[in-house]
């Protein structure tokens, strides 16, 4: 189940719960001595219109050189760059965590767990040096999200190095708009509305399976830096079949988002459009829905 947990944080939605606790300053993009890759590329047009469509990793370790050539090239001409949403402010994300993410019953994390199952959260916990008193309150897929992001973190990814905090800082360099298609409270609701047991299995899980989480993100990082689409909706089906989250997770959210980009052609201009990269993989697919108003995505060559 982990593996289901982790898709979903790190290609399916773009807030990290465990940045709440982390002070994180969007860095300038490094170009020099990095791993090049090459993520793909689609993009929508017509005769006034173009929108590129990027699909991102919302943690990555340093040191990989995706945000250049094409891609970069894509992102120089566009006049608007679109994210799956814009970060809300300190207090307005401390006031959502606060609505979703505390269990206002009062029980804790290990109230909540299996008893047979407490001590493996235990072990994590103290494996990650994180305070029992910040994670006890907390709703059961949030314990599960900080759990995965300081695994993330503790193994040398950086969510400074994510796609999207590295183009957030090119368009604030560039004085380039940013919009957003969704809210955090929206991303966040979509977890909070699993049911109570499922969330405990997500702490459970994670705990359990803390020295999986770098290699199994290492193997969703290759497949994306490799334009490996099919691979990676090879992974997101493995891991959401018993995880009932595909339609709140994937199809709806893509539905909504064609019917977007459907609307915004309508408009002249450029835009980049970067979203979790699940969302541009596999047979629900932003692309293949986008063929239901007559539209077509192009893969643009590496």
């Amino acid at each position: 189940m982990i593996r289901g947990l982790g898709l979903a944080v790190a290609l399916l939605l773009s807030y990290p719960a465990y940045a709440q606790t982390n002070d994180l300053e969007p860095v300038a993009v490094n170009t020099q001595k990095l791993t090049d890759v090459d993520p793909a590329l689609w993009v929508v047009r017509d005769a006034d219109t173009t929108i590129y469509l990027f699909g991102t990793v919302h943690v990555l370790r340093p040191g990989l050189g995706w945000f250049d050539e094409e891609v970069k090239a894509a992102f120089d001409a566009s006049d608007t760059l679109v994210l799956e949403m814009l970060d809300p402010s300190p207090t307005e994300a401390a006031a959502i965590m606060a609505e979703l993410g505390i269990d206002k019953s009062g029980r804790t994390i290990r109230q909540k767990l299996k008893p047979e199952d407490v001590p493996a959260y235990e072990a994590a916990v103290q494996k990650l040096g994180l305070p029992h008193a910040a994670l006890d309150p907390l709703d059961g897929w949030a314990a599960a999200v900080n759990l995965y992001y300081a695994g993330l973190l503790q193994s040398g990814y950086d969510l400074n190095s994510g796609v999207e905090t590295q183009l957030k800082a090119a368009a604030a360099a560039t004085k380039k708009p940013v919009q957003g298609l969704e809210t955090m409270q929206f991303q966040l609701s979509i977890f909070d509305n699993l049911p109570e047991d499922v969330q405990i299995n997500y702490v459970a899980d994670t705990a359990k399976s803390l020295d999986e989480i770098a290699p199994q993100t290492d193997q969703l990082v290759a497949l994306w830096s490799a334009a490996d689409t099919d691979g990676v909706a090879t992974v997101i089906n493995e891991g959401f079949d018993t995880l009932k989250l595909t339609e709140p997770l994937l199809t709806r959210r893509n539905a909504n988002w064609a019917q977007w980009i459907n609307q915004r052609m309508q408009t002249p201009g450029t835009v980049f459009m970067a979203v979790g990269a699940g969302h541009l993989a596999g047979s629900v697919s932003v692309q293949q829905l986008l063929t239901a108003y007559g539209l077509s995505a192009q893969r643009v060559p590496n």
